[in-house]
């Protein structure tokens, strides 16, 4: 019997939705407060709050978490402001590797938007499918590009769809190449914060004969709710700086890994 006073257990989804609902009402909670509050142990707390701060939740902070910092779980129009040269630069050092007359996947980000900007430039000669309105509408820009936009459940946040629809729409086609954004990559593999973009990047990655992932460093050792691909699947991973220590030994010889220049020729345009 539960004697008064005595803080009732909650289910753990129950604890977690409690954590958030308090980093609504103040910018830190501790963990032995937490404890305190629902009536479990301070590792309990600890192992949720690791949990919410991998899917972008929450941001841990001494003895306990605040609320997810600016850039963490953020729209498009908010992730397109930052690290603009680094994006711009992998871009193009990925469009580079398209030959003439190939045919590509692209997902949405803001580092798959740079590269679909740089194809258009080179106007280099691609059939291009792509469940992003904004990869869409820079690449069809180009004179020499053939793009097809994916139907399906559209997501404003993103200007991109997803959804059951979307799969199958690109099971329906067998492509050279796919090249892929992502939200993290760590030794456990490729993650995605985004509800829906893991289902279209798995299907992407089936239908392509060549895996590329775009990823820069800033998101290594981030790990997101939904994993896309397990590091022996990436294939050919795309960034601004080489991956070391854990994540290095993790992508082992199984993944390709080409890092852009810190300039190139395209960089004082």
């Amino acid at each position: 019997m539960v004697e008064a006073g005595e803080p009732k257990r909650l289910k753990k989804a129950e604890r977690r939705q409690q954590i958030l609902l308090e980093l609504r009402l103040k910018p830190h909670v501790r963990v032995s407060e937490l404890a305190g509050l629902f009536g479990v142990t301070t590792e309990t707390i600890r192992r949720d709050m690791e949990e919410l701060s991998g899917e972008g939740l929450l941001q841990r902070a001494h003895g306990g978490a605040s609320a997810a910092a600016p850039g963490v779980h953020r729209e498009m129009d908010q992730r397109r402001l930052e690290r603009v040269a680094e994006r711009e630069r992998l871009g193009r050092f990925a469009a580079n590797l398209v030959s003439d007359g190939a045919t590509l996947m692209v997902d949405a980000g803001t580092t798959t938007m740079e590269f679909a900007r740089a194809l258009a430039f080179g106007e280099t000669r691609v059939t291009a499918i792509t469940n992003s309105l904004q990869v869409a509408m820079v690449l069809g820009q180009s004179p020499a590009a053939s793009v097809r936009l994916v139907p399906g459940t559209y997501m404003r946040a993103e200007a991109a769809t997803i959804g059951t629809e979307a799969c199958e729409y690109l099971a329906g086609y067998n492509v050279d190449a796919c090249f892929l954004g992502a939200a993290g990559l760590a030794e456990g593999g490729v993650t995605e914060a985004v509800d829906g973009f893991g289902a279209i990047k798995r299907t992407m990655m089936r239908q392509s004969a060549a895996r590329h992932f775009l990823i820069d460093s800033s998101k290594f050792g981030r790990t997101y709710l939904t994993r896309v691909a397990r590091c022996s699947e990436i294939g050919t991973l795309v960034t601004d700086a080489a991956p070391d220590g854990v994540l290095a030994g993790a992508l082992g010889g199984d993944t390709r890994v080409l890092v852009s220049p810190a300039t190139d020729a395209a960089g004082s345009r």
